[in-house]
């Protein structure tokens, strides 16, 4: 719920200035301070290479909250797509954090319309919702705590003022979410009263929270950069999920690691602080090496775009290669099976294409999340504004109503993989070519009824290719339509599409 700029404290349009008027209400005497944007103290963290051990400390701390953990089990696509995921993460805090003002509030909107979608029970039968204002301001609490514990853990404390501008900071971002801050306590004094008192009093053991501590950074897809690297990808993953997850778990409140019975691995502690510390290290490296946003563009570049690093990095790959087809001349292993002349190479079997595009939230069923997840992506790609966000919403939904309808045979509410599988053709139904042709309406800004190449770039986030069905510099709606329905019933590999809702 985000309330108009009424020039009230709290609403997100009020002075963003750390004095007496601020949102998280300063105490008088306090120097004037950007509670976003440049000047800000967050905008200093923002940049920093630890950062990323913090995020995921704090993620897990999120998951470990009940309300938490139900919505991203059933909701969230972190498992399946985690590069996507983190990347519209960034996106987003770059957003609230940035100095615009009607940025803020934009996204701000989008962020509330996105969790008001998002309701249920858990495996125990106790309802959630992501709009629950306690839960949301628990998930501020951790990224603030986590951010307070980073510095202490690389052994750079914060001094006492730096911290309480820090969680003004925090609370102006609740703020800008809520109207208000009022879940959070005012004071620093009484927030770390009320962090003890969350640890042990109210997280759990979370199913959510298992799988980002031990199935997540096990079975983390490589980003698409680095998916023509399997056994590379592979073994540098052996190595370095074990080590984030003992490191996380190292950094957790003692007091929830005894009650969650999680393991105490010898050596961790030390582990976990020569982490943080060569982290810190490297906040030395240029700043433009270190920006999260352009290392997660880099990672989510496709082997085939037109961005010039995707190229070095494809040569690099293909001089990878070549050496390991040396190698395995002079010792062989067992060939990979060719590609049938029947499908070309190109064609996805069954369960390939419903894990990679249809099941979304990565849980082996295709229902109502999946496919709210796939309008949340293409909501999130084209940046709508909320009556075409709404009319994307609603074509998914009858799509999914018609294909509960036609492959539910059980009556259980989902779709099986075996279910999807003997009754394929099902999906090319009349609520699918709705859904592209809504999709084309709104990725058609101009509404001229063609994409031009920068509406195309915006879906696709890369140039024209040569094996889409553009003619010339434009897409017309009836190439759109025929490419996108294909591509969600025909299963087949295709440049533009596959990064739109099958990329990790």
């Amino acid at each position: 719920m985000t309330h108009a700029d009424d020039g009230s404290p709290d609403s997100p349009g009020a002075d963003t200035t750390d004095h007496d008027r601020g949102p998280s209400g300063p105490g008088a005497g306090e120097a004037t301070h950007p509670l976003f944007g440049p000047g800000s103290e967050f905008h200093e963290f923002f940049h920093d290479p630890r950062w990323a051990l913090a995020m995921i400390r704090a993620t897990v701390l999120e998951a470990a909250h009940p309300q938490v953990g139900a919505a991203l089990i059933d909701n969230s696509t972190f498992v399946a797509h985690p590069w996507r995921r983190l990347r519209n993460t960034l996106v987003s805090l770059q957003r609230m954090w940035g100095a615009d003002e009607q940025a803020r509030q934009r996204e701000a909107a989008r962020l509330n319309r996105l969790h008001a979608r998002m309701s249920g029970a858990d495996d125990r039968h106790r309802p959630y919702d992501a709009m629950d204002p306690a839960a949301r301001a628990w998930v501020v609490a951790t990224l603030f705590e986590s951010t307070v514990t980073m510095c202490r853990l690389s052994g750079q404390p914060l001094e006492q003022d730096v911290m309480e501008r820090l969680y003004r900071e925090f609370r102006g971002f609740l703020a800008a979410l809520e109207g208000h801050a009022d879940h959070l306590p005012a004071s620093l004094t009484d927030f770390w009263r009320y962090y003890d008192r969350i640890v042990e009093e109210e997280l759990e053991n979370t199913e959510a929270m298992r799988i980002v501590l031990y199935k997540l950074f096990d079975h983390l897809p490589a980003p698409a950069l680095l998916n023509g690297l399997p056994t590379l990808w592979a073994a540098g993953r052996a190595v370095v999920g074990p080590v984030v997850g003992a490191v996380t778990v190292a950094s957790l409140p003692e007091p929830f690691r005894r009650r969650a019975g999680l393991p105490e691995l010898p050596g961790a502690p030390t582990l976990m602080q020569g982490a943080y510390l060569a982290a810190g290290l490297a906040r030395v490296l240029p700043e433009s090496w270190r920006k999260p946003e352009a290392i997660t563009d880099l990672l989510a570049l496709s082997p085939g775009s037109d961005d010039p690093r995707a190229r070095t990095v494809g040569a690099l790959r293909d001089a990878m290669n070549r050496a390991g087809a040396l190698i395995r001349l002079i010792s062989p292993l067992p060939p990979d099976p060719e590609p049938t002349a029947a499908d070309g190479g190109q064609r996805r079997g069954a369960e390939e294409f419903f894990a990679e595009v249809l099941d979304q939230t990565g849980n082996g069923y295709l229902d109502w999340p999946d496919l709210a997840a796939m309008a949340r992506e293409l909501s999130t790609r084209l940046d709508l504004d909320e009556p075409e966000e709404n009319r994307l919403y609603d074509a998914f939904a009858a799509w999914w109503r018609e294909l509960q309808a036609a492959l539910d045979t059980d009556g259980d509410g989902r779709v099986s993989a075996q279910e999807y599988a003997a009754a394929v053709p099902s999906l090319a139904g009349p609520a699918l070519i709705k859904v592209a042709e809504v999709l084309f309406d709104v990725t058609d800004k101009d509404g001229n009824q063609t994409i031009d190449a920068e509406e195309y770039r915006a879906l696709f986030r890369t140039a024209f290719h040569r094996d889409t069905a553009a003619s010339g510099t434009t897409y017309t709606r009836s190439a759109f339509v025929k490419d996108f329905v294909s591509f969600m019933t025909g299963r087949r590999h295709s440049s533009p599409y596959d990064p739109l809702l099958a990329q990790a």
